[in-house]
């Protein structure tokens, strides 16, 4: 028996019959007339072959067939209404529930202090558990291990939401002792410096060099890390020059001895977004914590 042929509003009306064991009383219930609820167990009659409610004396009874269906057509329309029911409230002071996030280091080291600190009065018993944000494996993820992904994206796969977070300007990360902090910072000092870059993923270039490049001109790079946070520490002790996002560089810079000065050449900035799966899209404890999110991202 296939179902895509079959009316499956019928289910209702059989457990209505069954209850009730009154063509009258289950129309009732039902909503219907009377002969509408006679038509819909002479439909179920012919459907399953059996009469499954018979006239007596004593009022119509449910036939072997019908008793042994009974729990059956049940528990299908519990599982139906359990399906089509609305999604419960998230509340957040009461939820128990964990969260998994995959963010950079740089993202992770201006949001998270934020958000714990959110959660820690909002949502005493919510947990966020961050892992790394691995370059072409997050969108097959999202949704299923993962819950969002924050960071810088370029690519738009099929099925991801997408939200702004926050935007970022660059600017250049010198050590405050050093000659670069002192002297006139403009694009010849810029140039002739030793520099430090940030390569997350792993690859050469950058969007500095890329400026650069189409003024004809070139940096030296003497040193490459895979990570934000490792950078802030070389440069205070070095005379590298970092050309660093802004929000990251004024944090370290109120923390180590390092000075910020302005980038001589135009160079665009960027946007730190999150992403999610669209099956999450209605998910009412995910969307709540998006919006705690952009509350606690920074300006």
């Amino acid at each position: 028996m296939r179902l895509a042929g079959i009316d499956l509003n019928l289910l209702t009306s059989l457990d209505a019959l069954l209850e009730q064991r009154s063509v009258t009383l289950a129309a009732r219930r039902l909503g219907l007339t009377q002969p509408a609820a006679s038509h819909a167990l002479r439909r179920l009659r012919d459907l399953l072959g059996d009469e499954l409610l018979v006239r007596t004396a004593s009022g119509m009874r449910p036939t072997p067939r019908a008793l042994e269906l009974r729990p059956a057509v049940r528990a299908a329309l519990e599982a139906a209404e359990a399906v089509l029911q609305a999604a419960p409230a998230f509340d957040p002071l009461r939820a128990e529930r964990s969260f998994a996030i995959a963010v950079i280091d740089q993202s992770a080291f201006q949001l998270l202090p934020r958000l714990i600190q959110r959660l820690t009065r909002e949502a005493p018993r919510v947990r966020i558990d961050a892992v790394p944000l691995l370059p072409g494996r997050f969108s097959e993820e999202l949704g299923a291990d993962l819950d969002l992904a924050i960071g810088v994206f370029f690519d738009k796969p099929a099925g991801i939401r997408e939200a702004a977070l926050w935007r970022e300007e660059f600017v250049c990360v010198v050590r405050r002792d050093g000659e670069a902090a002192r002297a006139r910072f403009d694009l010849r000092r810029y140039l002739s410096l030793p520099h430090l870059v940030v390569a997350p993923r792993g690859g050469p270039g950058s969007p500095v060099d890329e400026e650069l490049a189409r003024a004809g001109q070139r940096r030296t790079v003497v040193m490459t890390v895979p990570q934000f946070l490792l950078a802030p520490q070389i440069v205070a002790t070095t005379d590298l020059v970092w050309t660093a996002p802004g929000g990251l560089a004024r944090a370290f810079a109120r923390q180590l001895p390092l000075a910020v000065r302005k980038v001589p050449l135009s160079v665009p900035g960027f946007t730190v977004s999150m992403r999610w799966h669209v099956r999450l899209d209605r998910d009412p404890g995910l969307a709540w914590l998006r919006g705690v999110l952009r509350s606690a991202a920074p300006e």
